[in-house]
């Protein structure tokens, strides 16, 4: 039997996944890292994206995240996930639908942060990167849903 990782992936409301692995890729800050059992310590930010789970040399699940921390010991990977679903529970009209509202928005508010001063340009300006991180989560979104139809 080769080595195995053991992954969970925790979720505020509960454990979601712990299993062992051949292989886990997680969607980084910095970018997608694969983990392998012996895997030096690690710490990391999530981004919007999916995480892959390897068993047999393929991707055998894919759960989508959209942001989080995950902590990588040569043994385990655990990641605690703000949010996490099945790829295939994924609407893409609905996405659709609101990336083009939200990109939509964008312009005007970007204008408005412009414009401001004081307090109202920093309320425009945390409202603008609320937008902006609706507008990336919604864009990986639509990127799971193309990588599971594949």
């Amino acid at each position: 039997m080769p080595d195995l990782v053991q992954f969970e992936l925790v979720s505020p409301e509960r454990l979601i996944l712990s299993t062992e692995v051949e292989m886990v890729v997680v969607p980084g800050t910095e970018g997608n890292f694969g983990v392998l059992p012996g895997h030096a310590p690690l710490i990391s930010t999530i981004r919007p994206g999916t995480i892959d789970i390897y068993q047999g040399g393929a991707v055998t699940e894919r759960i989508f995240v959209v942001s989080g921390i995950a902590e990588v010991t040569p043994e385990r990977c655990t990641v605690l996930a703000d949010e996490a679903m099945a790829p295939d529970s994924l609407d893409r009209s609905t996405i659709d639908a609101e990336l083009t509202t939200i990109e939509g928005n964008l312009p005007s508010l970007r204008d408005q942060v412009g414009r401001a001063t004081g307090a109202d340009r920093e309320r425009l300006a945390a409202e603008l990167r609320h937008l902006e991180r609706q507008q990336s989560i919604a864009r990986a979104k639509l990127q799971a849903l193309a990588e599971i139809s594949r």
